[in-house]
Parts: structure tokens; C-alpha cells; sequence
């Protein structure tokens, strides 16, 4: 793994996450998608793999990529095969925060990892449940989402 720091979100999730669950190891900042807080940690016998949402100028929301680079070099989005369990996408806007804990099953579900090389998403977008979302496709997506919602407080704001 790549010699780079974790984001202090995915650290504070990693805190709230394994305190039920027993000890984990050291989560490993990944190469790809750093500008996402992109980092892996194992969890007892679970593999979880990180991302922070961000803030865009124009949508509600918040963003978040989701793909690894493929041998030849482009992107694509993660197979449900790669060993992950979970997907922990930590937001925060202002003084709230929290995060969502996305098992496989929902991801696949959902259509936002591929399946034996087939569908998948680069990106997605997340609407906390503070988040005021008006178009019928976000509110249904809020919908789903928010059943793997955890709020917490913000001790300091880190939106990029």
C-alpha cells in the first residue's frame, strides 16, 4: 500500500465502527480516488473500504468515487468480487456529520458495483437525511441510503 495519510474522517468512522466489532489494523490510504479520503481496513473478518463524500458547488449532495484502475490503465467500477463487505462514505456538512455503511449486498442491489464484469458505477452521489433533495430520483435514493445512515457530531468542519 501507498505511504499516505488517512483522512481524519475515515479515522473517526473507523473509531465508531470498532468499538462494537473488536480490535481492526491500521487502514491503508489507497493510490486511487485519495482525493476521496480512499483508504481499506480489515475489522475482524470484514474488509472495509473507505471514501469522504464531497460537497459540489451546484447539487445537493454529497459525491463520492468509487472505481479502481483496471490493468490496462482506465477506470472501472469495483466488482462485488473484491473481497470488500462494507463501504463506509463519511460526510459532513458544516456542523453535522456522520456516515453510511453500504454492505455489498446493498451495493449490488443498488447496481453501483459491477457483477461478473457487468453494470457498476464510478461515482455515486449521497443525501444524508438533513440533505433538502426535490427531484423524485434523489428522494428515492435518500430513501434506500439513509437505512445505512449513522449521524455523528462535527468537531471541526474538513468539507474540501
Amino acid at each position: 500500500m501507498p505511504d499516505h495519510d488517512v483522512h481524519p474522517d475515515v479515522t473517526e468512522a473507523l473509531r465508531h465502527l470498532s468499538q462494537p466489532a473488536g480490535t481492526s489494523s491500521t487502514p491503508a490510504a489507497e493510490a486511487d480516488n485519495l482525493e476521496y479520503g480512499a483508504a481499506v481496513v480489515n475489522l475482524g473478518q470484514e474488509l472495509i473500504r473507505f471514501r469522504v463524500g464531497k460537497l459540489t458547488p451546484t447539487k445537493v449532495g454529497l459525491f463520492v468515487a468509487v472505481w479502481r484502475r483496471a490493468k490496462d490503465g482506465s477506470t472501472e467500477p469495483f466488482p462485488a468480487e473484491d473481497g470488500a463487505d462494507l463501504l463506509v462514505i463519511t460526510v459532513r456538512e458544516g456542523t453535522r456529520a456522520g456516515y453510511f455503511a453500504f454492505p455489498k449486498s446493498a451495493l449490488v442491489k443498488q447496481g453501483i458495483v459491477s457483477v461478473n464484469g457487468t453494470g457498476g458505477k464510478r461515482g455515486f452521489r449521497v443525501y444524508p437525511p438533513w440533505s433538502e433533495v426535490s427531484n423524485r430520483q434523489a428522494v428515492r435514493t435518500r430513501q434506500w441510503q439513509c437505512g445505512y445512515f449513522t449521524e455523528g457530531s462535527a468537531t471541526s468542519d474538513n468539507t474540501q
